[in-house]
């Protein structure tokens, strides 16, 4: 194999650009954008910290519900229709939503249009999401043991997005939501165009009896506890997002309301903290080539602890930022670490529902932070927060020392 892949790496490297790459980066974008500048809508309109907690919750559980049944398509229709399909019918929810907010720019009728699109954006960047990453993995294993440098340009990818969504989500909602909504659809269309690239990817044969969402997610939780290195991994993520999250969805508040900032200002930490994850993500790729897996995220996961207790306590904006920044670039990194270990140890035909049991899995805490926002008054959100810091250096601590001397993450 080793002899036929050399002459063949430039036509390979094209291919990877046209059809994985670049459908990647405008579905990137586009959910970008829609994750960040909902919450930041319903804020502007509302003033409400407790609406902005349910905006996040309403983005997180269709997400959850989704996650299943997007799997079993995935597995059996193949990851390039249901992206282009998922992409495409964003596409028309935001249209018709910045249409409906032209008319209703204030009061019930938008708010629960801006609701309506924080659950159907949700639902369908859920499909979008499985589906590209099933096509990444794909493409990951066609790489070989270059499989980690696809994943970092998969997630660097995903990171310049988010650098650039919440920022031109927030300086686009100073025009409206209408011209907010109107960009992030065309980001959604140019998505599903450009989907129709996507190589194909193994699908479960016709003749395999058809199995529910729920049994679906049952053999891809037995694959995840068949694997006990992704079995960890996933265990100490889970535990870390929960901090995460809460920072996620508590960040509106906490940069409006203590640090009387305005909507931008929020965008702007997670631009910022985008910008430190590319970079970290560029790092970890040359890290993993030299050091492996095993203490690139070990590095990674006592950086994000220390990071997540200390902006907890941040007395001031700038500060605030910088820790945020710090938090993410270390996710970052395990993130490079789960993704290159699931694509090197999910067989191919169960990557889909082992992938949606992942991905629900890691999704858990992100509702429930929304609804910890939701009912914490915002004088006590700092308590919450380093609560849940504690837990995620705990919860990081156990995973990384059962994997230290794991062989799939020594390899």
């Amino acid at each position: 194999m080793s002899v036929s892949v050399a002459p063949r790496h430039p036509h390979h490297s094209a291919g990877l650009m046209r059809g994985i790459y670049l459908p990647r980066a405008a579905d990137a974008l586009a959910s970008a954008m829609s994750t960040y500048g909902i919450p930041l809508l319903v804020l502007a309109t509302t003033n409400s910290a407790a609406l902005t907690g349910a905006a996040f919750t309403l983005e997180w559980i269709p997400r959850l519900v989704a996650s299943g049944l997007a799997g079993t398509i995935v597995d059996r229709r193949g990851a390039a229709g249901i992206f282009h399909l998922a992409s495409l019918g964003r596409a028309l929810a935001l249209a018709a939503g910045a249409l409906v907010l032209h008319c209703h720019p204030f009061g019930l009728v938008a708010s629960m249009t801006v609701m309506v699109l924080a659950t159907t954006t949700g639902t369908l960047t859920v499909f979008s999401y499985i589906a590209a990453e099933t096509a990444g993995a794909a493409a990951g294993r066609r790489a070989g043991t270059r499989a980690h440098r696809v994943q970092a340009v998969l997630l660097g990818i995903e990171q310049t997005a988010t650098l650039a969504g919440p920022a031109l989500a927030g300086l686009l909602l100073l025009a409206g939501p209408p011209p907010m909504l109107a960009v992030i659809t065309a980001f959604s269309l140019l998505a599903a165009l450009l989907a129709l690239r996507t190589p194909p990817t193994p699908v479960v044969p016709a003749s395999a009896p058809k199995g529910r969402p729920g049994a679906v997610l049952l053999t891809g939780w037995r694959t995840i506890r068949s694997l006990p290195a992704l079995g960890w991994l996933v265990a100490g993520l889970t535990v870390s997002n929960l901090a995460t999250g809460l920072l996620q969805a508590a960040s509106p508040v906490i940069v409006v309301k203590h640090f009387g900032q305005s909507t931008t200002a929020v965008g702007l930490v997670w631009s910022a903290a985008a910008g430190a994850t590319l970079l970290s993500v560029t790092l970890c790729r040359f890290a993993l080539d030299r050091l492996g897996l095993w203490p690139v995220g070990a590095t990674c996961a006592a950086l994000a602890s220390l990071a997540c207790v200390a902006a907890a306590q941040a007395p001031d904006y700038p500060s605030y930022l910088i820790l945020i920044a710090v938090l993410m670039a270390a996710e970052g990194g395990m993130t490079v670490v789960l993704r290159t270990l699931r694509s090197r140890l999910i067989p191919p035909e169960k990557f889909g529902s082992t992938l949606s049991a992942t991905i629900l899995i890691l999704l858990l805490p992100f509702p429930v932070a929304g609804v910890l926002t939701a009912l914490t008054p915002p004088d006590a959100l700092g308590h919450v927060i380093t609560a849940c810091a504690a837990l995620q250096a705990l919860g990081l601590f156990c995973a990384f020392a059962r994997l230290r001397t794991d062989p799939a993450l020594r390899s």
